[in-house]
């Protein structure tokens, strides 16, 4: 059997030093649609190095993806034909803000491997941390085609009931035709994305948008419509690929509130009778008055410093006077 679980389960965790600048950041966010339009201020955020802050969804490229998906697969236990590959799923949880620029070291290990019949599925973590501490953890769903059937552990669903009531939010955003030649330069230089003869042979007319870019776009367009623009209250995100989308194609993000602290989505693509793109998607977040709440001890933190501060000054100075 070309997958030994036990084997791939107790392989070594393997670990790599990464690090991205601001301009990695700057050229992930164009890359995944920001910039539209160029000077508004909700934008600048996304765009301007003086204002920038980080969408969490970056965690999928930073270091260039190191480890990536695929070269995590080069694990003992595993000996898969990577034409049998697809990239399932995707979640990453946040444990605090991404800084603009910074180093840290990435550990990835196979976490999981079940057995769903006709596939495999490995879930591949990696763990990153900094000197502070942790950053964010990632967890890539993988399925191979064909290496099931061992009678291994199934894992659990990731299907969610769809919802049954209308989206509290819905919106469109355009892919552009050039959005995948932008967004590969974020370290996915896989030719299905940019090479027509390569997407031939793979069965599409023409290539395809990465998969991961239409992961960014969704989160950035919850960010934008629920969260009020602070991407600090993303504490998890997570999806089920569920079909291509085409440069060019319109994507249509629906989201539903069931609860203060999450948000459903579903994309699909307007063009192709919205043809399901991305499903089982859920962003966790920070209600607002958490955020309110921090906030505010901060601002209380601060001021008793600073009177503090004054007020042992004061002292000293009426002291010394004396």
């Amino acid at each position: 059997m070309p997958i030994d679980a036990a084997k791939a389960l107790a392989a070594e965790p393997r670990s790599a030093e990464i690090e991205w600048t601001r301009k990695d950041v700057l050229l992930y966010h164009l890359g995944i649609g920001a910039g539209i339009p160029a000077t508004d201020p909700g934008e600048l955020r996304y765009t301007l190095e003086s204002r920038l802050h980080v969408l969490p969804s970056f965690a999928t490229v930073a270091g260039a993806g190191s480890p990536d998906v695929i070269g995590g697969l080069d694990v003992p236990g595993v000996d898969v034909d990577l034409a049998k590959v697809l990239h399932g799923g995707q979640r990453v949880e946040s444990h605090r803000p991404i800084p603009v620029e910074g180093r840290a070291t990435a550990t990835s290990r196979v976490a999981a491997v079940y057995d769903k019949g006709k596939a495999a599925v490995l879930v591949m973590r990696t763990e990153v941390v900094d000197t502070d501490g942790p950053l964010w953890t990632n967890e890539a769903q993988i399925f191979v085609r064909g290496e099931g059937g061992w009678g291994g552990e199934r894992g659990p669903s990731a299907r969610r009931e769809p919802p049954t009531t209308a989206p509290d939010k819905e919106v469109e955003r355009v892919v552009r035709e050039d959005q995948a030649l932008l967004y590969r330069l974020s370290g996915d230089w896989n030719p299905l994305h940019a090479d027509p003869e390569f997407a031939g042979r793979a069965g599409f007319d023409r290539p395809i948008l990465h998969g991961l870019c239409t992961y960014g776009m969704t989160l950035k367009a919850v960010v934008d419509t629920v969260l009020g623009g602070d991407v600090g209250r993303v504490r998890a995100y997570g999806t089920r690929f569920a079909g291509v989308v085409f440069p060019g194609e319109t994507l249509r993000i629906r989201m539903w509130r069931p609860d203060d602290s999450s948000v459903r989505v579903a994309v699909t693509a307007v063009e192709r009778d919205d043809a399901p793109v991305l499903a089982d998607t859920l962003v966790e977040h920070e209600v607002e008055h958490e955020v309110e709440h921090e906030v505010e001890h901060e601002v209380e933190h601060e001021v008793e410093h600073e009177v503090g501060h004054e007020v042992g000054h004061e002292v000293e100075h009426e002291v010394g006077h004396e």
